[in-house]
C-alpha cells in the first residue's frame, strides 16, 4: 500500500489577497454606497441574468451594471428620488440617467437601457416614478432585459448595492437542521 505525501504535511492557511494595483486601474471607491433604493426598476424581485463584473481596467473587459430579466413594454422604475441627466438615444439605444439625490459629491446616478423614455433631462423623480419602458430592440442579452447601471463621477460600481439587504432576499425563508446537535429532552 503506497502512502499519499501530502497527507502528513502540516495544514496551511491561505489568505485571498486582492491583485496589486495597477496605474492603468480606477480608483477604488472611496464612499460606500448607501442604500437608497426603494425597489428593483423592473419588478420584484427580477432574475439577474448576469451580475456586476468590474473591469480590472478603466478601459478592460467586464460587465458596467447588472442585467435583469423583463419583457419588452415592461414599466422601468426610478429605484431612488433624483433628477433626469440623460434622456434619450446612445448608439441606437434609449437611455435613461438619473442622479440619485442625497449620494454625496459626486452624487452617484443610475443608467436604465435599453428603454424608450418617458421622462426629460430636468425631470425631478420621486422612488418608483416611471422613467419608461423595455425596449425590444438592442441590448447584449439572450432574452429581452434591462441593463442597470450605476457610476460615481465616472466610476462604475454594483447597482446591487443600492438595494437594502432585505430587498435582496429571493422567496420565503428556511430553517433548516442543525445536524450533529442533540435534541432537546
Amino acid at each position: 500500500m503506497r502512502t499519499k505525501r501530502w497527507a502528513f504535511l502540516p495544514a496551511l492557511t491561505l489568505a485571498v489577497l486582492p491583485p496589486p494595483a495597477r496605474a492603468d486601474a480606477p480608483p477604488p471607491p472611496t464612499d460606500p454606497v448607501p442604500a437608497v433604493a426603494h425597489a428593483w426598476p423592473v419588478g420584484s424581485p427580477p432574475m439577474v441574468l448576469r451580475g456586476w463584473e468590474p473591469p480590472a481596467t478603466v478601459y478592460g473587459p467586464g460587465h458596467r451594471g447588472v442585467d435583469l430579466a423583463a419583457p419588452a413594454g415592461t414599466p422601468v422604475r426610478a429605484v431612488a428620488a433624483g433628477r433626469v441627466t440623460f434622456s434619450g438615444r446612445v448608439a441606437g439605444q434609449g437611455v435613461v440617467s438619473v442622479e440619485l439625490a442625497g449620494t454625496g459629491d459626486p452624487p452617484l446616478r443610475t443608467t436604465y437601457e435599453p428603454v424608450r423614455p418617458s421622462v426629460g433631462k430636468g425631470d425631478e423623480l420621486e422612488p418608483g416614478d416611471v422613467v419608461g419602458t423595455v425596449e425590444a430592440t438592442g441590448g447584449h442579452c439572450t432574452a429581452t432585459c434591462l441593463h442597470w447601471g450605476l457610476l460615481r463621477k465616472e466610476t462604475y460600481l454594483n447597482p446591487l448595492s443600492l438595494l437594502p439587504p432585505w430587498l435582496l432576499h429571493r422567496g420565503p425563508s428556511r430553517l433548516l437542521p442543525v445536524l450533529g446537535v442533540p435534541l432537546p429532552r
